[in-house]
Parts: structure tokens; sequence; C-alpha cells
């Protein structure tokens, strides 16, 4: 009798378990469900993480956070960010040094309407703990430029203004896959230089990371997932010019079902953080 209530405890509680909604679900590559220990003892031998989010899903900047700071307990740490533009890394520095406070970072750099919620606390743990935080994405600006006039529109910068930007003429290929999905997802309002456009981003980024990565370091690098999706993007660009670092990619896709991982989604990045489509979102 005592053996059947102890059955019957224990196959209540697995089915208690499996009742339970999960908001998320990790997978890897091959679209294989993960534990978020496996995802964390595979990148913290990274050379360099790129985590792709969306943009307003609380889950992937829930665990950006815990991520960063478990890594942060194995390894050395350099972190930085698409969402601060590389014209502002002097009012970024001021304010992780302490020089300035929030407010003066916030009326001096132009950060993201979601930038107190979603970065801010990135920003506040490499000040604490005081690691480099990099601003490595293009200022808007000359991106607009290249869309409207291609990357010949950057040349008339003054040199000045071009420590901002990737060095030019930067590597261009508009075959790859995931420029020419652009064109398609854009229809009528693709063009080839708002392809180029995303490419100064992604070649900017990856100049950036490049330059303030230090061996033996672990450079954490948050940006949107198409930036990074398929091993494309900022990847493309940091493979051309450092080849042999170790490289690790994640991305965030929403799903209906979160406990199969669909086949679009497959093979994106090394570790696919897979929300119930139902999650809030921060904006």
């Amino acid at each position: 009798m005592k053996k059947n209530l102890l059955l019957l405890a224990f196959t209540f509680s697995l089915l208690t378990a499996s009742a339970q909604k999960e908001p998320y679900v990790l997978y890897n590559v091959k679209g294989k469900k993960v534990s978020y220990k496996k995802m964390l003892k595979t990148l913290e031998k990274k050379d360099m993480v790129l985590f792709g989010e969306l943009h307003n899903n609380p889950i992937s900047h829930w665990l950006q956070y815990e991520l960063t700071a478990e890594l942060h307990d194995q390894r050395q740490l350099i972190l930085g960010a698409e969402m601060i533009e590389a014209d502002n890394q002097d009012e970024l520095n001021d304010y992780l040094s302490g020089n300035i406070d929030y407010k003066a970072l916030d009326s001096t750099a132009r950060l993201w309407n979601n930038h107190k919620t979603d970065y801010a606390p990135l920003v506040d743990f490499a000040k604490d703990s005081s690691l480099v935080f990099v601003a490595s994405n293009v200022p808007r600006r000359y991106a607009s430029m290249v869309y409207k006039g291609g990357f010949e529109a950057l040349d008339s910068l003054p040199v000045q203004e071009k420590e901002w930007i990737a060095p030019l003429p930067i590597a261009y290929d508009p075959k790859l896959p995931g420029y020419q999905n652009i064109l398609k997802m854009m229809g009528d309002h693709g063009s080839p230089t708002l392809v180029m456009a995303q490419a100064i981003k992604d070649a900017t980024m990856a100049h950036f990371i490049l330059e303030n990565y230090k061996e033996g370091a672990l450079f954490l690098h948050y940006n949107g997932a198409y930036h990074s999706n398929d091993y494309e993007g900022i990847l493309w660009y940091l493979q051309l010019e450092r080849p042999d670092l170790e490289y690790g990619t994640i991305s965030t896709v929403t799903q209906k079902n979160v406990h199969k991982l669909e086949e679009e989604n497959k093979g994106i990045a090394d570790f696919i953080i897979c929300v119930d489509e139902n999650m809030t979102t921060t904006y």
C-alpha cells in the first residue's frame, strides 16, 4: 500500500510538472533541448559571444543579465552593445567611471527609449564590476547616409568622424542570404543601399568588438538577433578578420508552442531562446 502511494505521488508530481507553462525553452543549433547550465558551460570557453535579442523581449533581457553575471564569475569579461553608438563612447565612459550620473548620461548620449528598463542593468553591472563597455554601433546618421547614397556617401566625412565607422572601404558581400532576405522582406521598399546600411552597422560593430578585444578575455556583445543570425552579419565580419578566435552565438525567437523548435528557427545560432509568443513585451 505504501509503495502504491509513493508511486501515485511520484506520478502526480510528474504530471503537475509537465502541465506547467514554460515561458521559454533553450535549444541547440540542431533544435535539441538543452539546459541553461549546458549553454553556460559551452559559452564560457569562447573568445566572443554574440547575444542576439529581440529588442522588446523581457526574457532576452533577463537572460542577458543572468548570463553576464555568471560568465563574469568564470572569465574576464568585456561587454559591448549595438544599443549605444560609437560617438557616445566618451559619455558612456564618463558614466562608468562615475564622473557623470544617469541623468547626465541620458541627456548627453542618444540612449534608446527602453535603455532604462532593458540595458541600464547591463551598463550598471559593468560599472559596478569595473568592466569595459563598448558602444559599438555606427552612429545612425551615417547608416542613413549609406541608405541614401551608398558607401560612397561616407568618403567625404572628416577624418575624425570616420573614426566612428569601420575602416573604409569595407568588405561587402550583398549575396549573403541574410542580406538577400532583407530585400525579400522589404519587397518594393527594398533597395541595394538598404542592405548596405545594414552592412555598415554589422561591419562597424565587428570593428569595435575587435578593436577592444583583449587576448584571454571573453567579449560578450548584445545585439539584435538579425545582426548575428545564421552566422552572418557581425560574425561574418569578425571571422573575416579573426578566423582564429572561438565564437559563440545566441538567438531569440518567439513561437506559439515552445516545446518543439520550428524548422525555420533551427540552425540560426549555437543556442536559441524560444519564447512563448504571448510573453509580454517591454514596449
